[in-house]
């Protein structure tokens, strides 16, 4: 496993929400690292066209490396349902499509209804799955996985969040995703879980080097 040297990182993003939730999970104020967005270099963003998370995070992550030269640092996200068999799973967004563009209410209505009548044991319980590939100026790569376990609730709660947030109830809690406080829910979310085992492995002595 890479320990992280470098002095600035590239968080392949343009959802500006999701960019200060991985900025605040991997910027805790003592590694000096320079934190940039996909945005700030005015990259396109590439066609996700794998069918796996890692295999569209390592798209975007190897993409923005190659624009900026820098170390970047990408993930791929998506909720699967158990009496979906998994679904939506990698494509999580794409069942928000519509002919004017992503539509997260009518994509938490399509699943609950798809739920309806399912007989497997636990039709409704639910994770949602993060998988974080950085990469270095050089193309070596480290890949990391989070995963949070909870059930689906009809009709969504919250505002809070944001797609399918409103309909997910972690483990061990009461409320949706959408009911929380955004930074609680960035404390124990599977994104949360991905980038603590990256900070271990990767970044855990860089503000020791960085001194």
């Amino acid at each position: 496993m890479r320990k992280f040297n470098e002095k600035s990182i590239v968080l392949a993003t343009h959802n500006m929400g999701k960019f200060e939730e991985m900025k605040k999970l991997l910027d805790d104020g003592t590694r000096g690292i320079s934190v940039y967005s996909s945005n700030e270099f005015e990259i396109d963003e590439p066609e996700e066209l794998g069918h796996t998370y890692i295999e569209n995070a390592r798209i975007k992550a190897r993409y923005s490396a190659e624009k900026t030269g820098l170390a970047c640092l990408s993930d791929d996200s998506g909720i699967e349902v158990d009496g979906l068999n998994g679904a939506p799973g990698v494509y999580t967004a794409d069942w928000a499509e519509t002919k004017n563009g992503r539509n997260f209410e009518k994509a938490m209505k399509k699943v609950w209804d798809a739920l309806d009548g399912k007989e497997v044991p636990f039709p409704r319980k639910a994770r949602f799955v993060c998988t974080l590939v950085l990469v270095w100026p050089d193309k070596h790569e480290e890949v990391f996985e989070g995963k949070a376990n909870g059930t689906l609730t009809w009709p969504g709660r919250g505002l809070n969040g944001h797609g399918f947030d409103p309909i997910f109830i972690p483990r061990s809690y009461k409320i949706t995703y959408g009911e929380m406080d955004r930074w609680e829910k960035n404390r124990i979310s599977h994104r949360a879980v991905a980038f603590q085992k990256m900070i271990n492995k990767c970044f855990k002595d860089h503000e020791k080097s960085a001194n």
